[in-house]
């Protein structure tokens, strides 16, 4: 019972013990536990503020690369857009080039067939100027074989031509 109801000797003899730990621990443990802790916390800080730099350039990076997209999205519809724009002024010189060439060959078209029908009306006046000159070089024949014939025929004629 000697512990639980402590004695004046014993206490002292607890203090000094208790204060000579103390003391060698405070030359000896202390420092190196408290440069330790002090270590430890600058590195604890140290990783926190990297943490923090690499949060904020991680939001720097992203903020970048969100307008690098949105450059290259602008970009891309920049191009989208000149290209249709060459699209249809390609497609509308086609068909100018198209309808003029086509405008042209129909001229030509028209003009060969109008050339065409001359030459065959006037083909077809010669047969026909030739085919009655034949006949009518038949029927004088038939007509003026006899004399009193072409006589008739000759005051037939004066006497036209003296009325026109």
């Amino acid at each position: 019972m000697e512990l639980v109801k402590p004695e004046f000797g014993l206490i002292f003899w607890m203090v000094i013990s208790f204060g000579l730990i103390m003391l060698i621990l405070k030359k000896f443990a202390w420092k190196p536990i408290l440069n330790m802790l002090h270590e430890r916390e600058a590195s604890i800080q140290n990783a926190l503020d990297s943490a923090e730099k690499a949060k904020e350039e991680m939001k720097a990076l992203q903020s970048n690369n969100e307008k690098i997209l949105a450059d290259a999205r602008n970009e891309r519809d920049q191009l989208l857009k000149d290209a249709r724009e060459i699209r249809e002024k390609m497609i509308a010189d086609a068909k100018g080039i198209a309808t003029k060439e086509g405008e042209r060959m129909l001229s030509a078209a028209r003009e060969n067939i109008q050339n065409e029908k001359m030459a065959a009306i006037t083909e077809l006046k010669n047969q026909v100027a030739s085919l009655s000159i034949e006949i009518a070089e038949k029927i004088l024949k038939s007509e003026l074989s006899s004399d009193e014939k072409q006589k008739s025929l000759v005051n037939t004629l004066l006497k036209d031509v003296n009325l026109n």
